[in-house]
């Protein structure tokens, strides 16, 4: 087998089922997909404006100026989060699921999401104590990103076994790593004021309503560059895949990369949990369905999740500021209602087979 080859062992095999789809195919109709929810995302919304009307204007004066505001200052800023951070935290689950070589990998599950959060909720609450002011909108993502980092780095170093990362012990120090996070955002936010506890809370279910310009942009950023960088990884870990020895015999420097991916979804998760609170479950579920219909081939599965986490959680989006209108719907709460029981499916699936040999 050269480098080159994708690995199709017998337990990978078993895992995937035949793909069905051709590859490029799926990606191209998932890319239409984004297109089309990007511009359902601009119209739909409580205020009945449109974005021909934002760009043309209208016979109303005050009723075009209205529509501008509405457009560029809620809808496209929300519309663009939803977008990275949907693409961030599909990338970065198909990547953990690769890297780990663990189906069940997924940012939330593993404490990169928790985290994450909990760097950022130290910000929210104790940055007035903090001498990193002169950081301004880059603290928030920074802080963030160090959680990820903490919280990854423990759940790996305590599921190493032989110098390999065991999957059963992967899963539960990533539970202990969760509930040590969610232990120091209780104390903060028990310590927190009123106006702080109010953001936290809603935070904290995760949202794109929050998006601003000013904001948006270091968040959005990092994500930009991280998903740029980690698409280009899928000869990695098609090569991981067939376990850290074979790659290692066919030239991969595994530990230089699995450092780089593990910084990279750190960093990646980080800026994405900083913007928009914890949104679980999206890194888990479209990964797995897109390996099911595309097979494992990293090098497909990597561009394909990005466009199919943008899919999800625009349309997520859309449910949560449309189901109870005027009102609106933590997103996090939509997609934990949809992964949920993905996940249990998952795991009477693992009762069945050996997944990864």
């Amino acid at each position: 087998m050269t480098s080159a080859t994708v690995p199709t062992s017998h337990s990978v095999r078993r895992w995937v089922p035949r793909a069905r789809l051709r590859p490029r195919a799926l990606v191209t109709g998932l890319v239409v997909l984004t297109f089309v929810a990007v511009l359902l995302s601009l119209q739909i919304g409580p205020a009945n404006v449109s974005v021909l009307q934002a760009l043309v204007g209208a016979t109303d004066a005050n009723e075009s100026a209205l529509a501008r505001i509405i457009i560029l200052e809620l809808r496209i800023p929300r519309t663009l989060v939803a977008v990275a951070t949907g693409a961030s935290l599909a990338l970065a689950g198909a990547t953990m699921q690769g890297l780990f070589r663990n189906p069940l990998a997924d940012p939330g599950l593993l404490g990169v999401s928790s985290g994450a959060a909990l760097g950022a909720v130290s910000v929210i609450v104790l940055g007035g104590l903090l001498p990193l002011a002169w950081m301004g909108a880059w603290l928030l993502p920074g802080a963030a990103f160090l959680g990820a980092l903490a919280g990854m780095s423990l759940a790996y170093a305590l599921a190493q076994r032989q110098g390999q990362a065991d999957v059963a012990l992967l899963l539960l120090a990533g539970i202990a790593v969760n509930a040590i996070a969610g232990a120091g955002i209780g104390l903060l936010t028990y310590i927190s004021t009123d106006e702080q506890l109010r953001s936290l809370t809603f935070w904290s279910m995760g949202s794109v309503a929050q998006a601003e310009w000013s904001q948006l942009l270091p968040a959005v950023g990092i994500m930009t560059a991280t998903t740029l960088l980690l698409s280009r990884g899928g000869h990695w870990l098609n090569l991981l895949l067939l376990g850290e020895r074979a790659a290692r015999h066919a030239g991969l420097p595994v530990a230089g990369v699995k450092r780089l991916l593990v910084v990279l979804v750190a960093l990646q998760v980080g800026a994405a949990v900083a913007i928009t609170g914890v949104i679980g479950f999206v890194g888990l579920v479209v990964p797995h369905m897109i390996r099911l219909l595309i097979g494992p081939d990293h090098r497909m599965l990597l561009p394909a999740s990005i466009f199919g986490g943008a899919v999800l959680l625009l349309l997520a989006d859309l449910v949560a500021r449309s189901i109870v209108a005027p009102a609106e719907l933590p997103i996090g709460l939509v997609t934990t209602l949809l992964g949920g029981p993905f996940f249990l499916l998952l795991l009477l699936q693992r009762r069945r087979v050996s997944v990864f040999g």
